[in-house]
């Protein structure tokens, strides 16, 4: 499972992808997204500084993609943000998971966070905005 500044960050890439790279306020995206406005704002800042969005203040301005949607990884949001599931720790503590330190969740774990890896190194935010415009299009006509 991934950490909720990792899961805000998808969910806000994907409603920008969405918008075709017209410049969208934070609040809006927020408002959008279900996700606090200040939180999204320190979320926006730090994708900003590590160049996935670009800002622009004032009249006109708002947050953008600085890359196409298909080129950003949900694995590179997460090793961005320092995610947990990036990390190497044990299933059953937070010691370094390993060969050498294999506990009985050890297999499985490993496995586990192996597939989810490969998961996130191939869903892009372009997927994530393939699915934010299906369920906007089912709530409208709902």
């Amino acid at each position: 499972m991934l950490g909720q500044a990792t899961g805000y960050a998808a969910t806000a890439l994907g409603f920008l992808a969405t918008a075709g790279g017209s410049p969208l306020l934070v609040k809006e995206i927020a408002q959008a997204c279900d996700i606090p406005a200040a939180y999204l704002a320190k979320i926006i800042n730090t994708l900003r500084r590590v160049g996935l969005v670009e800002t622009q203040r004032g009249v006109g301005g708002g947050v953008t993609l600085a890359k196409p949607p298909q080129q950003i990884s949900l694995l590179s949001i997460a090793e961005l943000l320092g995610d947990p599931i990036c990390h190497r720790r044990c299933m059953l503590g937070v010691a370094e998971c390993s060969d050498e330190r294999a506990c009985p969740a050890h297999k499985f774990w490993t496995q586990h966070r192996d597939d989810s890896i490969a998961f996130l190194k191939k869903t892009t935010v372009a997927d994530i905005a393939a699915f934010e415009t299906r369920r906007r299009s089912k709530a409208f006509r709902a």
